[in-house]
């Protein structure tokens, strides 16, 4: 077990070191269109061969990490959820004692499987689907070194491990939305990095507190004391600083302004992997970190962290329904990103009623979100592709983009990510909300119980406000006349692959400025998308799934609560 989960970690490394060897895979002959940004090439194949070789490497690296994630969790033990599994524990850097310890619970787990499957995803539309840049090698190794990053935070259990391992994942997405990134892409990668650097130097302040106080950098060590041997000064300064950090990935309000920018200029695959992954990096933190290594000073700050996340909801849901207006202009992604940051802030308001309750909400939630968002991302990218554009006024004009008649496939897919995000019953939306809220209904002894029914009545609101900006986004998207010519490209015949280093490429679908010719769901984006929309229904109806490995695990971290 415990090879399985350093494999894990070790083969997309491995791989993104694969990318820096020089003519590994060949080399393009000179003068060749379409190239694999890679210079110097010269021989040993076209700029398409050598690069869809490149996007191959990854889809078949990711796609050999899922199939150990999937043993690992086959492997894993359903009876103990809570005991530390695949364990190594080794000594790292014994002068400030340092362990390289790595192991997965009923809590990592999920989270593990969530983003091996969404990386494998990326990289298999990416064989078809790779936006203008750089080339197939460099988004290659970025990819996979990305993997390596978000896959290590979900199994490091060392605070300094675990640092390191949440910063890795930020030099690679920076490239992917500056290099790779539509209109306005160097301003958003700029100040992703910058907020997610800020936060994150914060948050190294509050791991070295509490390693300096306990004596030891060990999670397990940690969260087994339970604050003991920590002042309740040192945990309340520990909670502010680690969560200022974590908050900004999460992303909490007000510290998500970075976001919307991001999601709108990322590439698709940056998108799905920034909603359904490295979101889930900062409330994962909380639980994983705060929760059990402070308890005291997490019951300081669980009424703040509960109003702000009840605003966040509000304010997210508001703003999606400013973009959904005719008039506003409003872009798809951008809507979807700011329909994050509510939907983020139900986990928060899970995670701040301290009840086992809540926690296990807000990770059901975590896990739902990642799976709806990813698809939602993924379908959005194309509809961008088929109609060269993601603004909602351009798509739908005055009687709708007509979805339904056009391409019925996709305009269904798109309905049913959008009632699954907003919380239909029977899909993964739905659980992970009514958690927190009930969560909220009967906070952990000691909170206020009179203020957490305010945060539920917001809670409850926020649920109105995205159906109503959802099946707008819906009847504006999917509805409407199909035999109005409107404008944008259409896309590609039906199964006609698009060239590596290309996106939205022209072919015969229809004329050019007549989107009722556009193709409705190609083979390879059905190949995609279907493993998440089975999981989203799965997740709905079976919601012991998830919560039968994270709940043993959530009352150990709160105290056996």
């Amino acid at each position: 077990m415990n090879v399985l989960l350093i494999a894990l970690l070790a083969l997309p490394l491995v791989g993104a070191l694969l990318t820096l060897a020089p003519g590994l895979l060949g080399t393009a002959g000179a003068g060749a269109g379409g190239g694999s940004g890679e210079p110097g090439d010269t021989g040993g194949g076209s700029s398409d061969q050598v690069g869809r070789r490149w996007l191959r490497l990854g889809a078949v690296v990711t796609g050999a990490d899922l199939v150990l994630a999937i043993a690992l969790a086959a492997g894993f033990d359903r009876d103990h959820t809570a005991r530390m599994q695949a364990v190594t524990d080794l000594n790292w850097i014994p002068a400030v004692n340092v362990r390289f310890h790595l192991g997965v619970d009923g809590i990592s787990l999920p989270l593990l499987l969530l983003t091996a499957l969404l990386t494998f995803l990326c990289a298999l539309y990416s064989l078809w689907r790779l936006p203008a840049g750089p080339g197939p090698r460099a988004w290659t190794g970025l990819l996979l070194l990305l993997e390596t990053g978000m896959l290590g935070t979900f199994a490091v259990l060392d605070l300094v491990l675990f640092f390191l391992a949440f910063e890795i994942v930020l030099v690679p997405m920076y490239f992917l939305i500056a290099r790779w990134g539509g209109e306005g892409r160097g301003p958003a990668a700029y100040r992703f990095i910058l907020y997610t650097l800020l936060g994150s130097a914060v948050m190294l302040l509050g791991f070295l507190l509490i390693g300096i106080k306990a004596g030891t950098f060990d999670m397990t060590v940690l969260a087994h004391r339970h604050g003991a041997g920590l002042s309740h000064q040192t945990q309340v300064l520990a909670v502010l600083a680690i969560g200022i950090g974590l908050a900004v990935k999460a992303p909490m309000f007000p510290f998500h302004s970075w976001l919307p920018d991001a999601h709108t200029a990322a590439p698709t695959a940056g998108s799905v992997l920034l909603a359904g992954v490295l979101l889930k990096m900062g409330t994962y933190g909380f639980v994983r970190v705060l929760l059990p290594v402070a308890p005291d000073g997490m019951h300081t700050f669980a009424p703040y962290l509960g109003a702000l996340a009840a605003v966040g909801i509000v304010y997210g849901s508001l703003a999606c329904l400013a973009l959904v207006r005719p008039g506003a202009r409003g872009d798809l992604k951008r809507l979807i990103a700011f329909s994050s940051v509510g939907h983020m802030g139900f986990v928060l308001l899970g995670i701040a009623t301290l009840t086992s309750t809540g926690v296990n909400g807000a990770l059901f939630a975590n896990i739902g979100h990642g799976l709806i968002t990813g698809l939602l991302f993924f379908l959005v990218g194309a509809i961008k592709d088929r109609y060269g554009t993601a603004d909602l006024d351009r798509l739908a004009g005055t009687t709708g983009a007509a979805l339904y008649g056009r391409a019925p496939r996709l305009g269904a897919l798109l309905a049913f990510g959008a009632v699954a995000s907003l919380g239909l019953p029977g899909l993964a939306g739905f659980w992970g909300e009514l958690l927190a809220m009930f969560g909220a209904f009967r906070p952990a002894a000691g909170l206020d119980r009179s203020a957490f029914l305010v945060f539920m009545t917001l809670a409850g609101l926020g649920t109105l406000l995205t159906a109503g900006y959802l099946l707008n986004v819906v009847r504006r998207v999917c509805m409407g006349d199909p035999a109005r010519t409107g404008t944008g490209a259409p896309d590609l015949t039906p199964g006609q692959p698009a060239r590596p280093g290309t996106v939205g490429a022209a072919g015969a679908g229809g004329a050019n400025g007549n989107p009722a010719g556009i193709a409705d769901v190609h083979g390879y984006e059905a190949a995609t998308w279907a493993p998440l929309a089975a999981l989203t229904v799965l997740a709905g109806l079976w919601p012991a799934v998830l919560l039968g490995l994270s709940n043993p695990a959530v009352k150990a971290l709160l105290g056996g609560s």
